[in-house]
């Protein structure tokens, strides 16, 4: 019975936060559409994580790890997921959209001559036919789809899917595949590492402190990281900001930035342009300080300040350090 195909590329560290939110979310589409949850862990000296895949409720893994001497190349995991579409015949993957999944999850459905919705936010069963939303128009609008053809290839925009929590008492049978590439495959020259930050990672962030240009220059970024630092926060920041030279582009958010879902997403200066919102539509709670109490932000906001963020910023920085002594 075709059920639920997983994609997961993982390092030889550790899961990606996001293989939990994909295991989640299969095993629940599993129970209503039938079929076995199987997943794909595709990467680089990974053997040693095959197992912990059982405990988040899947039945089988399918293992492709290479053993080449460079990162696995993207033609590499295409074949790989190529061929574990064909051996558990799902009938709907499930990729992060983040990573090598946001551009493996296109490919893979081209090979597969099938259709996909990236980043969606949302997915649910009616009368056996899988229905995908997904932000629409830079976050503007809400829209339902599905797909006519099988399987369905769908990404997941990360943190906007709930991961287990309690771990399943399961055992996942582990099986190895070996994709084969043809003659003129991509060779992995140079494996460049996105800059090292401080504090967590701004896809995984519970708590986010963003600015934007309404700090008026890069002189003052530094009260951003040291209410950041504080919170125990990621940095984040607008378009402008990283096009500006402020900031490295890595801490870009937005709708060609890194989409977020954070718990808390405090900005400053920003004025809320639909990019960035788009960028920030997954934030649980959002909170805005800018001095125009007519920005868009505001629209988006659960709690705000209108106000200069000179006075607000400062002010809020020492009273959260005099409440955590």
């Amino acid at each position: 019975m075709p059920g639920v195909l997983l994609i997961a590329i993982a390092s030889g560290e550790q899961l990606s936060p996001t293989t939990a939110e994909l295991a989640g979310e299969a095993v629940r589409l599993s129970a209503d559409l039938g079929g076995p949850v199987t997943a794909l862990l595709a990467g680089k000296n990974i053997q040693g994580l095959a197992a912990s895949l059982g405990g988040l409720g899947v039945e089988k893994v399918l293992l492709a790890d290479s053993q080449g001497p460079t990162p696995p190349s993207p033609e590499w995991l295409l074949a790989a997921a190529e061929q574990a579409a064909g051996q558990s015949d799902p009938s709907v993957i499930l990729l992060a959209h983040g990573g090598g999944g946001r551009d493996l999850g296109p490919s893979l459905a081209y090979r597969l001559e099938t259709g996909i919705v990236t980043d969606a936010t949302a997915l649910r069963v009616e009368n056996g036919q899988l229905i995908i939303t997904k932000p629409v128009f830079g976050g503007s609008a809400i829209a339902e789809f599905s797909i006519t053809s099988s399987p369905s290839v769908v990404t997941l925009r990360p943190r906007a899917f709930e991961a287990p929590e309690t771990p399943a008492a399961k055992e996942a049978q582990v099986e190895a595949v070996s994709p084969s590439t043809s003659g003129d495959a991509i060779e992995v020259l140079e494996e460049i590492r996105e800059q090292a930050t401080e504090g967590p990672r701004l896809k995984d962030a519970k708590v986010i402190v963003s600015g934007g240009r309404g700090l008026g220059g890069p002189e003052n970024w530094h009260f951003i990281e040291e209410l950041a630092q504080v919170l125990g926060a990621a940095v984040g920041a607008t378009r402008a900001v990283t096009d500006a030279g402020w900031v490295p582009p890595s801490l870009q958010v937005g709708l060609t930035g890194s989409t977020v879902a954070p718990d808390l997403y405090i900005t400053v200066g920003i004025s809320g342009a639909v990019q960035h919102i788009a960028g920030i539509s997954g934030a649980r709670n959002v909170v805005a300080i800018n001095r125009d109490g007519d920005a868009n932000i505001f629209k988006y906001a659960r709690f705000g300040i209108v106000g200069d963020w000179k006075q607000v910023v400062p002010a809020f920085t020492q009273r959260l350090k005099e409440l955590r002594g």
